[in-house]
């Protein structure tokens, strides 16, 4: 039977080029693989017919003696064909299906590895934060085993070479008609094992601990920042060095300020007669209290700023504005001397609208909303 034409097998036009190639092999081996496919010869030809077309195509030397000679070219009995030179359809397999076994592919040595990275969560008050403090922090992690420095072995005893994957910390497994390279089960990729563990470590090489720190907070920290501490995070494995440690900050709420950047906030009670009247208010901020002048006649939610009062942020710059909004109080538990007398107020007031413009303004408008309906 005359063998298809390998670019017809895999569907794709004579010029493409390997990504094109790498995609329509992958798409035909999927669907056609005898893993998917059970018993069913006709799919079991057609993933060796796809196999054959890409191990062809996808070697720039075999691509050229076949666009030039046809399959004379790549013959076997000629001294081409799948299986000659230089190429390893294992490796080509691995490369492609690394993603359908879920291993496999080229792997390398595992080694000594770099240790985790920590994160630690650090509550503040706002005056802390706003001014800088140094607090100490205790931090669970793991630590090199200072009985055999690491190692993992027993003191006098060493690591030596994996038996099953010769120290190269991958091993070949046959999986149907090829082979892939999968992490050694044994020695997890180090290439090494440890016959002879360390007691204290149980061969781990890090043993738990806890360990405090002294931690730098500089000034101006808001939430949500980090503090990175260089080498104080997990030991590394088999000597690797050390990960690092992040101090995330996060602030406490605080009884009068909200924080917005450089900012801070705060809401003034006053009564209404100092908001009709006017007056002179003491107003407090993380410095110290402040005099805030109140204009007669100031409305519930007017807001003031005072200026250089806010935070000076850990990234520079001068600092923030403390905004002050008043809120009118409502008198309550009134006495019958002070009932009397604000209804007395409330008389005069009634008399002249232009006491209160807004209320007066609000009213004209709901009238003609109703007269327009």
């Amino acid at each position: 039977m005359a063998k298809r034409d390998y670019y017809e097998v895999l569907g794709v036009a004579k010029g493409a080029d390997e990504a094109e190639l790498k995609k329509a092999y992958r798409r035909l081996a999927m669907k056609y693989h005898p893993d998917r496919n059970p018993d069913d010869k006709e799919a079991e030809e057609k993933f060796k017919e796809a196999n054959e077309a890409y191990e062809i195509l996808s070697d720039a030397k075999k691509r050229a003696a076949y666009d030039q000679y046809g399959h004379a070219g790549v013959d076997p009995s000629m001294g081409g064909g799948p299986g000659a030179g230089n190429a390893n359809f294992s490796d080509i397999f691995g490369d492609v299906f690394s993603d359908f076994f879920g291993s496999g592919g080229r792997g390398g040595r595992g080694g000594a590895q770099r240790g985790s990275d920590l994160r630690y969560t650090l509550e503040l008050d706002l005056e802390e934060a706003v001014r800088g403090t140094t607090v100490n922090i205790r931090v669970p992690t793991l630590v090199s085993c200072s009985v055999c420095e690491g190692t993992g072995a027993k003191k006098g005893s060493s690591a030596i070479t994996c038996p099953t994957c010769n120290g190269i910390g991958q091993v070949r497994m046959q999986q149907g008609f090829f082979s892939v390279q999968q992490t050694c089960p044994r020695c997890h990729g180090s290439g090494k094992i440890i016959p002879d563990p360390c007691p204290a470590c149980k061969g781990r090489g890090r043993v738990e601990e806890q360990k405090t720190l002294s931690v730098k907070i500089p000034a101006g920290v808001d939430n949500g920042d980090r503090i990175r501490l260089a080498g104080e995070g997990e030991a590394g494995a088999l000597g690797g060095p050390a990960g690092d440690l992040y101090v995330v900050v996060t602030i406490r709420e605080h009884p009068i300020f909200q924080r917005d950047g450089r900012d801070l906030y705060c809401e003034v009670p006053i009564s209404f007669v100092d908001a009709a009247l006017g007056g002179e208010l003491e107003v407090p901020t993380l410095d110290g209290r402040v005099k805030l002048k109140i204009p007669e006649g100031s409305q519930s939610g007017k807001m003031f700023r005072l200026r250089g009062k806010g935070v000076t942020s850990v990234r520079g710059g001068g600092p923030g504005d403390l905004m002050c909004r008043i809120m009118v109080e409502t008198p309550v538990n009134l006495r019958p001397e002070q009932r009397k007398l604000l209804e007395e107020f409330r008389d005069t007031l009634q008399q002249d609208s232009s006491h209160s413009p807004k209320a007066s303004g609000w009213f004209e408008g709901v009238k003609r909303f109703f007269e327009g309906l």
